[in-house]
C-alpha cells in the first residue's frame, strides 16, 4: 500500500507549479529574474529555469480558473506593491484549502495514492469520521461483491445485453449520489463476466432508483444487482421461497414504479422484475442487506436454474 500524505502532493506539485506559474506572471509584468527570485524565495537560477527551461508543472493545477485568476492576483500585487508576503501567503493557502476539499489535489492525491479513489474524500477538510469510514465499507462491499459475481458459473448468460450494476446504499440514503455503484456498468465478454471498475458513488441510475425505494421501505435493504429476467430465475426465486414482484417497465420514474411496488405488497421483495417494453430491456432486480448479500442470493438463484434444467 502507498501511504502519500496530501501535503506531500501540496510541496512537490503544487507549490513548484505555482512557482513556476507566477515567475512567468511577474517575468511578463516586467521583473528581473533577480526580484523574481526575491519575490519567490528562490535563486536566480531557478527563476532562470523557471523561464526559460521546460520545469514540470501540474496541468489540473494550471488548466483551473481559480488557480489562473489566484496567480494572476498575486502576480499583479507583488508587482505594484500593493501585496506583501504575508499576503501572498494567505492567498496561497485559500487556493491550496479550496484544491484540497474535493479539488485538484484530491484527483493528484487520488492518482498517488489509489485507495482513496472512488471515495470522494474530504478527509483533509473534514477529517477521519464515521461517515468517511462508512463510506469506505460500503465501497468494500460493492467491490467484494463485484468479485463474487465474476465467480459465479454461468451467471454471465443472465446478465442483460446492456450490462449490470452491483449496488449498495449509505444508511439513510438520500439521493443517486449515496449509492455506491461500477462506473460503466458490468458486461458479459465471452461467457465471462467483466468489471470495468472500481465502484464509485453515484455512478448508477437504475440500481440507486430502486435502492432508494427499497430503503424508504426498508432500511435493511441497502443492496441490489439487476441482471436480465428469465422465467428461470424466476422459477427459482419461487423455489428458494421469494415470490417475485413484477412491477410495470414504463411510466413513472423508475424509482415511483418501485415504491408502488413495495406499498402494494407491504414490504420489499427478494426479487423484483419486468417484462420489458418497446426499447426496454426485461430487467430483474435481486435485493439484500448488503451488495454482497444480493449477490450471494442471486448465486443461489442461478444455481437452483442450473439444477432445474
Amino acid at each position: 500500500m502507498s501511504l502519500v500524505l496530501p501535503e506531500e502532493i501540496v510541496v512537490e506539485r503544487f507549490l513548484p507549479t505555482l512557482r513556476v506559474e507566477l515567475a512567468r506572471d511577474l517575468s511578463g509584468r516586467g521583473l528581473t529574474q533577480s526580484e523574481i527570485a526575491e519575490q519567490l524565495g528562490v535563486t536566480q537560477a531557478a527563476v532562470s529555469n523557471y523561464l526559460s527551461g521546460e520545469p514540470e508543472v501540474e496541468e489540473r493545477f494550471t488548466g483551473d480558473e481559480r488557480f489562473r485568476r489566484t496567480v494572476e492576483r498575486i502576480g499583479a500585487s507583488l508587482a505594484d506593491g500593493s501585496m506583501d508576503g504575508y499576503e501572498a501567503l494567505a492567498e496561497t493557502l485559500e487556493l491550496v484549502r479550496a484544491f484540497e476539499d474535493r479539488g485538484p489535489i484530491c484527483a493528484v492525491h487520488e492518482e498517488e495514492m489509489p485507495a482513496l479513489q472512488g471515495l470522494g474524500c474530504d478527509l483533509c477538510v473534514r477529517g477521519a469520521d464515521e461517515a468517511l469510514s462508512e463510506e469506505r465499507r460500503v465501497l468494500a462491499n460493492v467491490r467484494e461483491a463485484t468479485r463474487q459475481l465474476q465467480d459465479i458459473p454461468g451467471a454471465a448468460a443472465f446478465l442483460p445485453s446492456v450490462g449490470t450494476n452491483v449496488g449498495m446504499a449509505l444508511p439513510e440514503p438520500a439521493d443517486p449520489t449515496d449509492v455506491a455503484a461500477v462506473p460503466g456498468r458490468v458486461i458479459a465478454v465471452r461467457g465471462r463476466v467483466m468489471v470495468p471498475a472500481n465502484p464509485e458513488f453515484g455512478a448508477s441510475e437504475h440500481v440507486a432508483g430502486a435502492l432508494l425505494a427499497a430503503a424508504a421501505r426498508d432500511p435493511t435493504v441497502r443492496g441490489a444487482l439487476n441482471v436480465a429476467t428469465d422465467d428461470r430465475l424466476l422459477d427459482a426465486a419461487r423455489e428458494a421461497g421469494h415470490e417475485p414482484l413484477e412491477i410495470d417497465a414504463e411510466g413513472e420514474e423508475g424509482r415511483d414504479r418501485f415504491a408502488a411496488g413495495f406499498a402494494e405488497r407491504g414490504t420489499v421483495p427478494a426479487v423484483v422484475y419486468h417484462r420489458g417494453a418497446y426499447g426496454v430491456e426485461p430487467v430483474t432486480y435481486v435485493f439484500g442487506t448488503s451488495a454482497v448479500d444480493a449477490v450471494e442470493r442471486l448465486a443461489e438463484l442461478v444455481a437452483l436454474a442450473a439444477g432445474a434444467e
